[in-house]
């Protein structure tokens, strides 16, 4: 531990060490918590997010430790375990560190001295690649979307997190398996403009048999409104004209979601 001596001739400790989720047999290691006048050269080499990763691998970090490393540096004030605790804090208290990290945009990343442009959109994509591979799990897992939950697993991560509404159209062959989906709006907080020729015209192009409708409430509360139920039964009046199906509409919110269908209401 250092100790850094005052004008006053007193000692006061630059180092506060503590150990977290500390399980007998099982210890996640050292986790420190310094000051603002703490550099990284003061932790001991073993514990520094970085070499404790060569030691150790990734899986030993704390979220704060692992944005460290792809921070790598810190600023003139901050290191680079500071700065990365400073960006999570950014998401409090509405979302748990890393998981808010998907809502926030560069400017909101850039209100940190220290994050300018690199740092930022370096930020920006770690939230845009955790929303990726989170797709593409799910895709491996569901290669036909049978069922509500399926569809849910393959949005819910990209989806709950955006700040407007975004109106997704599915679009699925004979076995219900994906051809591609396509974003066919974006509308304001509240709402979301579209209209069923729109979802239609691109189905015709694709030869898609069967649709799902996917769209987020950025309040959080899946509940679908009045418009989404009015909507809905347009689009389905819609697709029986020209033999597509309106297999679903699932509304998304912050780890919940409500499926038209499950719901009896089509």
């Amino acid at each position: 531990m250092a100790w850094n001596k005052t004008g006053g001739g007193a000692f006061c400790p630059r180092l506060t060490v503590l150990l977290l989720n500390f399980v007998p047999g099982e210890s996640r290691g050292k986790e420190f918590f310094v000051d603002d006048h703490i550099k990284m050269k003061d932790i001991p080499k073993q514990d520094r997010p970085y070499e404790k990763c060569i030691l150790k691998g990734p899986g030993i970090l704390s979220d704060e430790e692992l944005l460290a490393v792809i921070l790598r540096t810190g600023s003139k004030h901050l290191s680079s375990l500071q700065l990365a605790r400073k960006v999570l804090e950014l998401t409090y208290p509405k979302d748990d560190g890393l998981l808010g990290l998907c809502r926030l945009s560069l400017s909101d990343f850039q209100k940190l001295p220290g994050i300018g442009d690199v740092k930022g959109i370096q930020l920006q994509c770690i939230g845009e690649l955790s929303k990726r591979i989170s797709r593409r799990t799910a895709t491996v897992r569901n290669t036909t979307f049978e069922n509500p939950q399926s569809v849910v697993e393959y949005y819910m991560e990209e989806m709950r997190h955006l700040r407007q509404e975004h109106l997704y159209a599915m679009l699925l062959n004979t076995r219900q398996a994906l051809i591609r989906d396509l974003l066919i709006s974006k509308g304001t907080v509240n709402a979301s403009l579209a209209s069923p020729r729109e979802i239609f015209i691109e189905a015709l192009r694709y030869q898609a048999v069967g649709i799902i409708l996917v769209h987020n409430h950025p309040s959080g509360d899946s509940t679908p409104s009045r418009e989404d139920c009015l909507f809905t039964r347009k689009v389905y009046e819609a697709g029986s004209l020209v033999d597509i199906q309106l297999l679903d509409h699932i509304v998304i919110g912050d780890n919940n979601y409500c499926s038209f269908k499950k719901e009896g209401m089509l």
